[in-house]
């Protein structure tokens, strides 16, 4: 059986991409993690999910653009989501989430200041519709860039939000500085191969951080949004917001499409704020890769797809 180590370094490979993208039973498992590949799909999605009380955030796939004319089509994108939610009233629960690897940030030369620039629109147009964009967080080498970028953009738009990895050894502290008021933080695991020198390699060790990085969140002055699956950590976050008084509107679960979807009406129903992570778009494969290698669950349920696919 493959490694998660293996899954996460296949999500790199595009000789593997290309098996695995023209496999047609793949689009059968896809199809649980991804709402479809066209904006229309993804607003289909989004109305269900709505009328279960669950709020989203939209990620329109795709990642590691090296060039400028597939960054403006990112941004494009984008602009064209924002405009097909707008009729759907929705508000602060319909809300994306961008990598900005996909905005140019990988170019050669310039890529930060490409992906500032080529973002900075879609922030704007969020604002204009009443929602927000949340930045996601890439493989290590780009943390110190995205914050930057982050910053930028706060100063005239301080909801746009940020995703810190729990098993990055730096996140600790990156939670203590973005634990302000104003400030909107999803806390994740972390879905990349990293380096020992730059994350947490074992299990207990990133469980153990996610649980500091939690607690640094909820008792600080922002708005920390527990993303994770993980029984015990949805426990944690009930209890550390019983323990400050938290308002049920300050504070939300955000878990994956597809991944338990019960829970998330569960909670849901209970009176929490729940926000699933829609991701739509042709691009899925790297997005595929990762969520396999995430839990054996879900690579066993591939696994049993290609088995029964005649």
């Amino acid at each position: 059986m493959l490694t998660q180590k293996a899954l996460l370094a296949a999500s790199r490979r595009p000789g593997l991409r290309r098996v695995v993208t023209g496999t047609p039973v793949t689009r059968r498992v896809v199809d649980r993690f991804v709402a479809g590949e066209t904006l229309p799909d993804a607003l289909a999605a989004v109305r269900a999910l709505a009328a279960d009380g669950i709020a989203v955030t939209l990620d329109h796939l795709g990642e590691d653009v090296t060039d400028r004319r597939q960054a403006n089509r990112t941004r494009d994108a984008y602009l064209a989501l924002l405009d097909g939610l707008a009729p759907l009233r929705l508000g602060r629960a319909a809300e994306v989430s961008v990598k900005l690897s996909a905005f140019g940030q990988a170019l050669p030369v310039g890529g930060d200041d490409v992906a500032l620039e080529l973002v900075r629109p879609v922030v704007e147009a969020a604002s204009a519709h009443g929602t927000t964009v949340t930045l996601d967080m890439e493989e290590w080498r780009t943390v110190d860039s995205t914050l930057a970028v982050l910053a930028e953009l706060r100063r005239e738009h301080p909801g746009t939000g940020a995703v810190l990895q729990a098993m990055l050894h730096r996140t600790e502290d990156d939670a203590r500085a973005l634990a302000v008021p104003g400030s909107r933080v999803r806390l994740v695991k972390g879905a990349y191969r990293e380096p020992a020198s730059a994350a947490h390699q074992d299990k207990a060790a990133v469980d153990a951080a996610y649980a500091r990085c939690l607690k640094v969140l909820v008792r600080g002055g922002g708005y920390p949004r527990a993303g994770t699956h993980d029984p015990a950590r949805i426990a944690l976050l009930l209890e550390l917001v019983a323990e400050t008084g938290r308002a049920p509107d300050t504070y939300e679960f955000q878990l994956l499409y597809g991944i338990r979807p019960d829970e998330q009406v569960r909670l849901a129903a209970a009176g929490h704020t729940v926000r699933a992570y829609v991701p739509y778009g042709a691009d899925w494969y790297g997005y595929f890769m990762r969520r396999l290698a995430e839990r054996p669950a879900n690579l066993q349920f591939f696994l049993r797809s290609l088995a029964t696919r005649g």
